[in-house]
């Protein structure tokens, strides 16, 4: 019995022991944690999605709490309505960052880029990109095997079945940029949105001559710089064969558009184009 007791006693002097040591443990090894991460984690769309350049949706809500400036942190599923969220909790201002959009930029649909060969393997565009250049002539363009449908959390990326070619849906889109992230050809970008979602950019990626770019696809940019002399904003380079609009510079003015002579430069959204009216002069001229 005086045994049993003992241990009793014993076990009940090391359980406080054991207590007080991890009680005054806890207090020395506390790391602090600011409460409002937690409310700005709240105010955040938890898709986790990593397009804010940290990792989830907490490590974002810790930078904003850590910041002086919110100028250069940005949600962009939430995009501007959430940043104002997380400024007003933190009493800071929100920064007015662009909304973007991915784009595709290939236009090498099934009648403008022929098959030349068939992959015959595992349905993932990475495998098959370090394997070999594609099915077409042109081994910049997409491969069409959906690696960027399938890292889309949102359904916002789908293959068009006439082109072949992925689309992305602008209402779905969040800007995350996972699609840019698993693209293994480099031909989805995050695109400054524009004015009334207007945009106009150069719809290829491939970086070979002229020559070779027209023979693999016919929509290929051929790096002919007529783009370059047209605009007046300097808005278009030519770099490695390829031409670029820079989004912060263009100014829509389409007059690119109108002098590609493969059609290479998109614009997206725009009202149709006044049809031109003939002159008086150009009626009375005589038919040849």
């Amino acid at each position: 019995m005086n045994l049993i007791l003992i241990s009793l006693i014993t076990l009940v002097i090391v359980g406080t022991l054991s207590a007080v040591i991890l009680f005054f443990a806890s207090k020395k090894f506390e790391v602090y944690e600011d409460p409002r991460i937690d409310e700005v984690e709240l105010a955040l769309p938890a898709a986790n999605c990593g397009g804010c350049g940290f990792p989830g949706c907490r490590g974002f809500a810790n930078a904003c709490v850590k910041a002086d400036l919110l100028d250069n942190l940005l949600c962009p599923v939430g995009g501007t309505p959430t940043m104002e969220k997380v400024a007003a909790i933190l009493g800071k201002t929100a920064g007015q960052g662009d909304a973007t959009v991915a784009v595709v930029r290939c236009g090498g649909s099934c009648d403008l880029r022929p098959r030349t060969n068939q992959y015959d393997g595992v349905s993932s565009c990475a495998i098959a990109h370090n394997l070999y250049g594609g099915e077409t002539a042109c081994s910049w363009g997409c491969l069409g095997l959906g690696d960027c449908i399938v890292s889309c959390k949102f359904d916002a990326i789908y293959i068009n079945p006439e082109t072949l070619l992925p689309e992305v849906d602008e209402e779905k889109c969040t800007s995350c940029g996972a699609c840019v992230k698993a693209c293994p050809k480099a031909i989805i970008e995050l695109r400054k949105k524009g004015t009334k979602s207007r945009r106009i950019y150069v719809n290829c990626v491939n970086q070979d001559k002229g020559a070779v770019n027209k023979k693999a696809c016919e929509a290929a940019c051929i790096g002919c710089s007529k783009c370059v002399k047209e605009c007046a904003f300097d808005a278009i380079t030519v770099t490695n064969n390829l031409a670029y609009i820079d989004p912060n510079k263009c100014t829509l003015c389409r007059k690119c558009v109108a002098v590609c002579p493969t059609s290479a430069i998109v614009e997206l959204n725009f009202p149709p184009r006044k049809a031109k009216v003939p002159t008086k002069e150009a009626e009375l001229e005589p038919a040849n």
